[in-house]
């Protein structure tokens, strides 16, 4: 029996759960998995077998530190490193436990730099899932170094020009992964599932859970704009509470149906979270990219990697008047739909699954 991979999934949004899925799924049956999580529930209903160990929700944890402990600075090597709180001294506790206990040949860790290093500690070989964003700071960098390679579920083109070459060496792009897998119909056939019109202009705004939502107000501004086009919106959004709504601009909120309401659209407006960004590029319909706030830039960094390959048409910021939205719409359409198409890799997630098997057998091997 050959020792199983471990995986550390963050609960920030779905999209690190939804990907370790995609990823697990691909991996031999004979591999064993467990996964280490704060939200256990988002893998129910999963069909592969694998063991669960919740960690503590330090989220959820009430008591502040005393004043002179909140006080003290944090080394540069760590990102979110408090003193004094028992509900992460919980979490380490249990992170060393269970791999003490499970012996895994491989800890994959989406994402947290401190637990990369504390793998490292505990002598355990750990693989980082990179991501976009301003990630050259010293406690990055340091996690990079701790594991034995890094992983990125996205198009080598979709790379940073500045990202060292070290890293780039350690790195096994798997391509475009995409966690969705049901078929995708045609615009017509998808309109009709859905009971949208034929002929109407249709734009569908998207965001994921791992944010506040989309914001409403400029929403209102396009849809007053554009009166002959219908907006959808999937997802929460941020209201304000002044907006006037308008009889085009529809919330539907969450939706089992994403992939036929991307399909229909003749244009998506979403921000860039690599679950939406591989989605959209599945389907292929022209993108206007309005990323989200994240910690070290990550969505707006994305967000201009798909602008300079011409596969997105980049807001840095959400129009505050009604004119910019047709501008933006056109020039949606006018992009070449192969350079959004290519950055998906329907293979991703055999890639990443054999990458990682093979690891996991090749670093034991004597």
């Amino acid at each position: 029996m050959p020792q199983p991979i471990t995986f550390y999934v963050g609960h920030q949004g779905r999209g690190h759960a939804n990907r370790a899925m995609a990823i697990i799924d691909a991996l031999p049956a004979g591999r064993a998995v467990t996964i280490l999580t704060a939200r256990p529930a988002l893998f129910d209903g999963f069909a592969r077998a694998v063991t669960l160990v919740p960690l503590p929700d330090e989220g959820a944890a009430s008591d502040s530190p005393p004043p002179a402990l909140a006080a003290q600075p944090t080394p540069d090597i760590l990102h979110r490193a408090p003193i004094g709180d028992a509900a992460i001294r919980a979490t380490m506790r249990t992170i060393l436990d269970h791999l003490d206990t499970v012996d895994p040949a491989l800890f994959v860790v989406d994402v947290s730099a401190e637990i990369a290093l504390l793998a490292r500690i505990a002598s355990v070989p750990a693989i980082g899932i990179r991501m976009h964003g301003n990630r050259g700071d010293a406690a990055h960098l340091a996690g990079y170094r701790a594991c034995v390679g890094l992983l990125a579920p996205f198009d080598e083109a979709l790379e940073q020009p500045e990202t060292p070459d070290w890293i780039r060496a350690m790195t096994h792009y798997a391509g475009g992964l995409c966690t969705a897998q049901d078929v995708v119909p045609g615009k017509a056939e998808a309109r009709a599932m859905l009971g949208l019109s034929p002929d109407r202009e249709i734009v569908i705004v998207l965001t994921g859970g791992g944010g506040a939502g989309t914001p409403y107000a400029p929403l209102t501004m396009a849809a007053r704009a554009l009166p002959e086009t219908d907006w959808l919106v999937l997802g929460p959004v941020q209201r304000e509470g002044h907006e006037t709504d308008f009889g085009n601009l529809h919330l539907r909120g969450w939706v089992s149906t994403i992939t036929a309401h991307i399909a229909a659209a003749d244009v998506v407006v979403a921000s860039s979270g690599d679950t939406i960004v591989h989605e959209i590029a599945r389907i292929g319909r022209p993108y206007v990219c309005a990323p989200e706030w994240r910690y070290f830039d990550e969505q707006m960094r994305k967000a201009e990697r798909l602008a300079e390959l011409g596969a997105a048409i980049l807001v840095p910021s959400w129009p505050g008047a009604s004119t910019p939205w047709r501008g933006l719409l056109d020039a949606a359409k006018a992009l070449d739909p192969a350079a959004l198409a290519s950055l998906h890799t329907p293979t991703a997630a055999a890639s990443a699954a054999n990458y990682l098997d093979r690891l996991a057998t090749d670093l034991w091997t004597r």
